[in-house]
């Protein structure tokens, strides 16, 4: 009789500034990030995913396509940023502004 592979259950999200998609999916122990998003259908759904360049990580932290996964784990992609953040600080600070503070 063949044995049973262990399975993983794990999450991937991809957020836009008016919505968020979050997809659960199954998949064999040892499957990776990269493995992940291809059984999403996040791909599909977003054709401006590229992920060579679009960064990914797990809980908020950068990885890589091939980061193997662990029961529960939520992969993320991450859209490129529109500007450094150093930059954007620099700009509110020249305007008496910081970040998190609400326009007067």
């Amino acid at each position: 009789m063949a044995e049973r592979k262990a399975r993983i259950t794990v999450e991937v999200a991809y957020a836009l500034p008016d919505r968020q998609s979050l997809v659960t999916v199954e998949l064999d122990a040892g499957a990776t990030a990269d493995t992940a998003i291809m059984h999403s259908g996040l791909l599909e759904n977003y054709p401006d995913i590229d992920l060579a360049v679009n960064p990914v990580g797990v809980f908020g932290r950068r990885c890589t396509l091939d980061t193997v996964l662990a029961q529960g784990d939520r992969v993320e992609i991450y859209r490129p940023l529109e500007m450094d953040p150093r930059e954007a600080r620099r700009l509110l600070a020249a305007r008496g502004r910081t970040m998190g503070r609400d326009e007067d």
